[in-house]
């Protein structure tokens, strides 16, 4: 790759003052072959295959990351969805499963570690109702496994009788972790049409169509595409989305570097590149904020989906171009917590959680890092997570809840997680009970989309 001398000027300055980092390089991981009717046999190479596909992923990844002086920020893994290799194991060795996916990932020196999931948008087999029962307990025990369930796509609908079960799920979760403000279910995404290659947590997962093993990289600059935003104030905004295209190529020219060559030292496939502009609480590191030097007075208000919709497409027609295998998520995260900017128009009231729900129409996920009331029935959180399915089966897109019920919060408190994870205002939660609808059960059925054979 030819790289010119003003080129590096350029990439020097955007990660000296603007965050350009590569938020991600995750390696997925194949466990099929690990399943055995014994379990002590079973968990013992479930933590031997991983620790010895990613001994040195820790290593590599900063070795490239001080040779080149771009930041990577997390390593992580990705496993096959548990649930698929449980068999007749009970809840309690599911949960003993979860702690050595956590024991592989503290003695490998990874971020976290995802894939303690399910699939079941169309039912569930013995399997996954033991994971999903063991899930918030899991997660209250383990400090860097995520979880994902997924109840819903475009061909199957929704299983309305996992969405019921989620709810109580992260309500149990929430409870659990009560002392760390609910965290467990910071570590939780309930997905529909979820993809096999996303790179990042919670919801990532080594899917059914992958291989043995691969390298994905989630490449992130909110910061990146603010400031150049702001070097064009009085752009069109024909002018604005070219501005962007241009500057996620860029962005993501110099992931796919980064990536191949970490892919190549540790002698894995390169997998894909993820496009996604993911925030932190770094200062300017906003993708509220980039809508807000859109034209945006404060996010939330009258035009934030039609800005939205511009930056997300500019986003995958730039990054489309800088690399062959686009995948993951790729477009743009509107995490609560993670995000100044957010932050600041939930608590002006300018941003609600109905606006919120309208924006994950066309950014790439959907309700991630909510706060809500402790008291939050289990039936409103299953709610919720209809309403998103719903989004994203009709769509045929992505979508997601990562929703926190915080125990003792009441809305319009501020509560802290921590690191990446931020802070959160908690939200206000529609009063009226959606309980009867929910606990029909049964499946919504596809939509006519479905039939596109």
């Amino acid at each position: 790759m030819d790289i010119t001398h003003s080129e590096m000027l350029e990439t020097i300055r955007m990660v000296q003052m603007e965050n350009l980092d590569i938020r991600t390089v995750t390696m997925g991981i194949s466990l099929k072959d690990c399943a055995d009717s014994n379990f002590e046999k079973m968990n013992e190479r479930l933590y031997k295959k991983i620790t010895h596909y990613a001994k040195h992923l820790k290593e590599v990844a900063e070795q490239v990351e001080r040779e080149f002086g771009i930041p990577i920020i997390n390593k992580r893994i990705s496993v096959t969805p548990i649930a698929e290799i449980l068999g007749n194991c009970s809840v309690n060795e599911a949960i003993e499963i979860a702690k050595t996916l956590d024991r592989a990932a503290k003695d490998l020196g990874v971020d976290f570690l995802g894939g303690f999931s399910a699939l079941v948008h169309k039912g569930m087999t013995k399997g996954d109702e033991t994971l999903i029962e063991a899930i918030p307990e899991a997660l209250s025990v383990t400090e860097r496994v995520c979880a994902s369930v997924s109840i819903g796509n475009t061909k199957a609908g929704i299983n309305m009788d996992a969405v019921r079960k989620m709810g109580l799920v992260i309500k149990e979760a929430a409870e659990m972790t009560k002392d760390k403000n609910g965290l467990a279910c910071a570590k939780l995404v309930v997905f529909c049409n979820p993809v096999e290659d996303n790179p990042f947590m919670a919801g990532a997962f080594h899917g059914a169509g992958e291989g043995e093993v691969v390298l994905n990289v989630g490449v992130s600059g909110p910061g990146v595409v603010l400031n150049a935003l702001k070097r064009h104030p009085e752009a069109d905004l024909g002018q604005i989305s070219e501005v962007i295209k241009k500057t996620v190529f860029k962005i993501t020219r110099a992931g796919e570097l980064i990536g191949r060559v970490v892919a190549d030292r540790l002698d894995v496939p390169f997998g894909i590149m993820d496009l996604s502009l993911a925030p932190t609480n770094a200062m300017n590191d906003s993708v509220a904020e980039i809508l807000e030097e859109i034209g945006l007075e404060r996010v939330g208000t009258h035009g934030t989906i039609a800005a939205l919709a511009l930056m997300n497409d500019a986003v995958k027609k730039g990054g489309a171009m800088a690399s062959s295998y686009v995948g993951g998520l790729s477009g743009a995260f509107i995490p609560v917590s993670e995000d100044n900017g957010m932050i600041r128009g939930v608590q002006e009231g300018a941003l609600t959680l109905s606006k919120l729900e309208a924006m994950t129409c066309v950014c790439s996920v959907g309700l991630d890092m909510i706060a809500v009331p402790g008291d939050v029935s289990a039936s409103t959180l299953s709610g919720i997570i209809a309403d998103e399915a719903a989004i994203g089966m009709i769509n045929k897109k992505t979508t997601a809840v990562r929703i926190i019920p915080v125990p003792g919060k009441k809305a319009g408190e501020m509560v802290e997680f921590g690191g990446l994870l931020g802070r959160a205002p908690v939200m206000e939660v529609n009063a009226y009970s959606s309980d009867r609808f929910i606990t029909r059960g049964g499946r919504i059925p596809a939509p006519l989309q479905a039939l596109s054979n």
